[in-house]
């Protein structure tokens, strides 16, 4: 594995022999040593065997990783729903910061959901809206032939285009309803998140680390 971060969604927990309700979310992992989390909504990079505040990395794997909170161990995996250990916990994406680190090539890429379906999002800020291929808004289930019909410039060239709104988009315990987004004929590698999603937020960049923060 590569010393960059790997990508992942956020995932939302609660520990249930805390005094109080615990958030923990993971951001990303450097090699298969370290992981980003982010624990009561500040960023810590702890290593396999560290614990902060309550919270023990415990493995780092491909795409997930394994983390021991109040006594029980829960795995973090891309692209998973939210979840949460202990009575009376919420397991609603009710978070309001989103980490994502920078991969190779400079690309700011993560995983997340579109109206509760799994995605792989590239931040593009050039972007006026969020889009994607025909072929992904079929296997998201959006009835793209009932959007509105324009035109759109792409590296391939003018395409047609649809304009759609998405239920919801989601990035680890972080939620946005109602976005503006558009279908294109062209097939595209990632789902493009643009402005219409990253709108919501005020975006700060440190280092290979975009932080996006909800507004209110």
């Amino acid at each position: 594995m590569g010393p960059w971060f790997r990508f992942a969604a956020a995932l939302a927990l609660t520990g249930p022999m805390l005094a109080s309700a615990q958030s923990v979310s993971m951001a990303g992992s450097i090699g298969d040593s370290k992981a980003l989390l982010m624990i009561n909504g500040a960023p810590h990079t702890l290593t396999v065997g560290g614990t902060v505040k309550g919270v023990t990395l415990r493995r780092v794997m491909p795409g997930q990783a394994e983390v021991e909170i109040g006594g029980k161990l829960m795995m973090v995996a891309i692209g998973g729903a939210p979840a949460s250990v202990g009575a009376g916990a919420a397991g609603g994406a009710t978070g309001r910061e989103i980490l994502i680190a920078a991969g190779p090539g400079g690309h700011f890429v993560t995983s997340g959901q579109i109206n509760g379906r799994p995605v792989q999002f590239m931040v593009d800020t050039g972007a006026t809206v969020v889009a994607m291929g025909r072929s992904e808004a079929e296997r998201l289930g959006i009835d793209w032939k009932k959007g509105q019909p324009g035109m759109s410039h792409t590296a391939a060239g003018t395409v047609v285009s649809y304009g759609v709104s998405l239920t919801s988009v989601r990035i680890g315990d972080v939620e946005v309803f109602g976005v503006n987004a558009m279908v294109v004929a062209a097939e595209m590698p990632f789902v493009l998140l643009g402005n219409s999603f990253l709108n919501r937020f005020s975006m700060r960049r440190d280092s290979n680390v975009m932080k996006l923060e909800k507004r209110d």
